[in-house]
């Protein structure tokens, strides 16, 4: 009997060695003459144990890891095609107790299938949602999508059935579609992972929208950081034009939708909507003024849908089991799930999708298992770069958009970065405002200068020149960066600074030098 093994070529593999891994075991298949193929899956999201090579076995996918080069001849030596114990035995990989905790609905099949396989991904219930899309109105298509509770994933948490309505409502000879790729926050992996790991789904959700709302075209902007995601979706969007999934005749319908992949530079600011569209127009990104709306008039001028990697790939779980299934999870006004991406110095680094609601310190103690250091953990930024530190007694917020909101904090798009007592928070404050100053496109007055003041401000308090009164500043400057920028890079940075400045107050007041006794 032939035997499949899996090694990942998703991004986070491959920097941990996965190509090398995947290499040698081909070699040594070739001269064991063993009936063996390797399918190069994406990851499933457990960073710690990358790279991790699984063999199908009649009980199930088991696992190994992590797994380097010079474990390969070993390992087989040992059993690894028959899932033997062995020192880096892990056991069934779906009992593995990270990913048994889960909610995958989103990433179903990321780490399971092959990527560009379309025949494994219909196998794996693909398609499914654009299929029973074809059977409705566009005003049924918006109608359950609004219903379901889907919002924004890519941070700012906007109904996804509204915008969707509006350019619906919109007319207009031409009308887009644009996923907004362009994940550029720390900590942050979950638009890669799909990308990389279930490119089809992505081309499905966009499908959906484009038949949803009139639109023929659709754009994938992916920064240019990311060039296994580039390759990956560049390939199944070939595969799914040939198969028919995409061009004249959406799976043998009327329905007419293509999708095209850019690259954008690498600018934060084009992670902001506007900014992303003069980028793909060709133009230097710089934030445009509002009114009007991109859903009136986006790219070219034309209604665009303009939605996050993760809230299209939600789309098809939505489409496919209803908008009553997915709305069942979550709390509140949040609703499903959210892929909790767990960074920095935390034991176990991965993606965790779960329905909102659990706990910050569920999420950093019991998840994550505290930090890697073993130190206490003093605080967890929350957002990306311009998202807040929340500290330990913050704990006890349930993930969700307004119970973050409450607490002066924001989820977008779900990163989670944890630090040790050995982080200053000050020097955390300036970051934030060097990182603004760094990225600003420039267009606005309290972006573009108050993050540059903010750093001296910052840099005067480090050097103890008259701390209230720099603090005094430092709130002023935040202040008016929060209300008068024109996009929420200005707007947010003082919300990693006065999260720090507020619950860390310490880090701000320079200990008083100690007299010598005479």
């Amino acid at each position: 009997m032939s035997i499949t093994f899996y090694v990942p070529r998703d991004s986070g593999a491959l920097a941990l060695g996965a190509e090398k891994v995947a290499k040698t075991l081909e070699n040594e298949i070739t001269a064991r003459k063993l009936d063996a193929k390797i399918i190069r899956n994406g990851s499933r999201g457990m960073y710690w144990l990358e790279p991790m090579v699984e063999v199908e076995t009649p009980g199930g996918r088991v696992a190994y890891g992590p797994v380097k080069a010079s474990d390969v001849a070993a390992l087989l030596d040992g059993g690894l095609a028959e899932g033997r114990v062995h020192p880096l035995w892990l056991g069934l990989t779906e009992h593995l107790p990270f990913l048994s905790k889960q909610t995958r609905l989103t990433f179903a099949r990321c780490g399971i299938t092959d990527p560009v396989s379309l025949d494994d991904y219909r196998a794996h219930d693909g398609l499914k949602g654009l299929q029973n899309t074809l059977t409705l109105s566009r005003a049924e298509i918006v109608a359950q999508v609004t219903e379901s509770g889907l919002r924004g994933r890519g941070g700012a948490g906007f109904p996804t059935g509204i915008k969707w309505k509006t350019v619906l409502d919109t007319l207009a000879p031409q009308k887009y579609i644009v996923c907004n790729a362009d994940e550029g926050d720390s900590g942050t992996f979950a638009d890669r992972m799909i990308m990389e790991g279930d490119p089809f789904v992505l081309i499905e959700g966009m499908a959906i929208a484009g038949i949803a709302v009139e639109a023929t075209k659709g754009y994938i902007y992916i920064r240019s950081e990311y060039p296994h995601a580039i390759a990956v979706m560049n390939e199944a969007i070939e595969v799914a034009r040939k198969a028919g999934v995409l061009g004249a005749s959406v799976l043998g319908s009327s329905y007419v939708f293509d999708i095209e992949v850019r690259v954008g530079a690498g600018a934060y600011v084009c992670g902001e909507e506007t900014a992303l569209l003069e980028s793909l127009e060709g133009r230097r990104g710089i934030v445009r003024a509002k009114p009007p709306l991109p859903a009136h008039k986006g790219l070219f001028g034309k209604p665009t849908v303009i939605n996050n990697v993760i809230s299209l790939a939600s789309v098809p779980v939505i489409m496919d089991r209803g908008a009553a299934f997915y709305k069942d999870f979550g709390m509140g006004r949040s609703r499903g799930t959210i892929p909790l991406q767990i960074a920095g110095n935390v034991k176990y680094a991965g993606l965790f999708e779960a329905a909102f609601g659990l706990t910050l310190g569920e999420i950093v103690d019991d998840i994550g298992g505290g930090t890697a250091t073993g130190r206490p953990v003093k605080a967890v930024q929350v957002g990306g770069p311009l998202g807040a530190y929340f500290p330990r007694s913050l704990f006890d917020t349930p993930f969700d958009y307004e119970a973050f909101a409450a607490k002066d904090g924001l989820i977008g798009h779900a990163g989670l970065v944890v630090f040790d007592d050995s982080v200053d928070m000050l020097k955390q404050a300036r970051f934030a405002m060097e990182f603004c100053a760094v990225e600003s496109c420039g267009k606005c007055t309290p972006c573009r200068i108050g993050s540059t003041r903010g750093v001296e401000v910052v840099d005067r308090l480090s050097a103890n020149i008259e701390p209230e009164k720099q603090i005094a500043v430092l709130t002023d400057l935040c202040n008016t960066m929060k209300f008068g920028s024109l996009c929420a890079l200005g707007g947010f940075t003082p919300y990693p600074v006065m999260s720090a400045l507020n619950h860390f107050p310490e880090d701000f007041r320079p200990a008083p030098i100690a007299v010598a006794a005479e």
